[in-house]
């Protein structure tokens, strides 16, 4: 985390600090845990005296955006992403419906991030697209389910950076903290259905190219194919456990009950 702050160029006041972390946050340059370097390194890099420089980790955490753990330094606390609160997110998870919602609703805003995306994506977002993308084909070739899983919830998280609107990120942020705090835990179920983790694999590479390329059209429909695609497969997966579910029951029963090779 070194050289991310900027030096204070005016009358180097608690405030512009805590106005410079704030930007940082809301850009998605500090997420959630990400720990504060040093006192004396943060005041070198800020060129504010120490007490200035405490003065705003102070007011930070008054506003409940830092946390300072004993012994363990500053981190930025976890606030981002929060949209739904626990009582909303049980309900969620308790209501069929609300997967089919999420993910209509996902396929807009995704799309919408895709396409910013590719009008704005910088040299520097492409080279960690770039990166992402790598990793993800080398999980693939693994044959890593659980590890492609999560840096396809990485990928989508580093488009949505790319498309640089601050409402927009964050709203997206609080998508996919529904992805990591389980709340849709059957979302591996999809890479057991056959060729699907194939087809996942060439949606991404799609994305990916056309934000690369800066083409939003494209990006835009890449990215809302690829939800559409999750929600047939997804569907079909479901299906498909609950075909294997009765399979077993019926085996199950009739064995247990000698019925085993009877003729009907």
């Amino acid at each position: 985390m070194s050289d991310i702050f900027s030096r204070i160029e005016h009358s180097r006041t608690a405030d512009e600090v805590v106005q410079q972390i704030e930007s940082l946050i809301l850009e998605g340059v500090l997420r959630a845990g990400d720990r504060l370097p040093g006192e004396r390194e943060m005041a070198k890099q800020f060129d504010v005296s120490r007490p200035i420089l405490r003065d705003a980790l102070k007011a930070l955490e008054a506003r409940g955006l830092m946390v300072t753990r004993h012994g363990g330094g500053t981190h930025v606390a976890d606030v981002i992403g929060q949209v739904f609160s626990k009582p909303v997110m049980e309900l969620i998870v308790n209501h069929r419906k609300a997967a089919a919602d999420y993910l209509e609703y996902r396929r807009e805003i995704e799309g919408l991030a895709a396409e910013y995306a590719a009008r704005r994506a910088t040299a520097e977002d492409v080279a960690l697209l770039d990166r992402i993308m790598a990793r993800m084909e080398a999980a693939h070739a693994r044959a890593d389910a659980t590890e492609e899983a999560e840096i396809d919830v990485e990928f989508h998280h580093a488009v949505g950076e790319c498309a640089h609107n601050i409402i927009l990120l964050h709203t997206l942020r609080s998508c996919y903290r529904l992805l990591s705090d389980g709340v849709f835990n059957n979302r591996l179920v999809v890479f057991t259905v056959s060729g699907t983790r194939e087809v996942l694999l060439e949606q991404h590479k799609a994305i990916h190219r056309a934000v690369v390329t800066s083409d939003p059209a494209g990006a835009r429909k890449a990215a809302m194919d690829h939800i559409t695609y999750l929600e047939r497969a997804m569907a079909e997966a479901e299906r498909s456990g609950d075909w294997q579910r009765i399979s077993r029951l019926r085996l199950r029963q009739r064995t247990d009950s000698g019925e085993t090779g009877r003729k009907p």
